[in-house]
């Protein structure tokens, strides 16, 4: 009992109500453009606790939690463990100082590229590790000229990351803003997009 005790803790200082409400969100824009995947094996860069990518254990053959906060890795792999989730592991890792020999069908980044600062060369890096005809899901907030800081990017425009995507060698994207709430970005009303980019 002690142990289930401490794993909530952890759980509850990083899954707050709002982030697991924007992960739900996110969870159903996802799991729409992953029809058809049970066979792909899916990178979620960035994964945090595994709130979206461990709702779409079922949808695809494996995923690979990847994140450069050991604790929260921590969380995630105790929720495989309770869940009995057979097809997901975790590794320790920032793609930004190292890459990894890996390689996947799929990569999601669920409001991950806000934090990274030099994008294109995430970009690169993600799209070197695409199996070819591979896809890149990109979940992250519409530019937004409310929010100034100085590690975050205040969102993405459209045109402007495409261009980014495209220059990285992605064939084509698609995008579309799918959510707005309130308070969601920096206590800022904001939008969320999804890209989609095949290699």
């Amino acid at each position: 009992m002690m142990e289930n005790n401490v794993f909530d803790q952890m759980a509850k200082r990083y899954d707050t109500e709002e982030r697991m409400e924007l992960a739900k969100v996110v969870v159903k824009a996802v799991r729409e453009e992953l029809r058809n995947s049970k066979s792909k094996s899916l990178i979620d860069y960035g994964s945090g606790t595994g709130l979206v990518s461990l709702e779409l254990s079922d949808v695809v053959g494996s995923i690979l939690l990847v994140d450069s906060s050991e604790q929260m890795l921590e969380v995630a792999q105790a929720k495989i463990s309770h869940r009995g989730i057979s097809n997901a592991t975790v590794l320790y890792a920032d793609f930004t100082q190292e890459t990894p020999e890996l390689k996947a069908d799929i990569i999601l980044m669920s409001l991950v590229l806000l934090h990274i600062p030099d994008t294109e060369k995430i970009l690169q890096t993600l799209f070197n590790m695409l199996n070819e005809g591979g896809k890149l899901m990109i979940v992250d907030f519409d530019k937004n000229e409310n929010i100034n800081h100085p590690k975050v990017h205040n969102g993405f425009a459209h045109d402007e990351l495409k261009n980014k995507l495209a220059k990285a060698g992605f064939k084509s994207t698609e995008m579309k803003t799918f959510y707005h709430g309130q308070c969601i970005f920096m206590k800022q009303d904001a939008s969320m997009f999804i890209a989609t980019s095949i290699k």
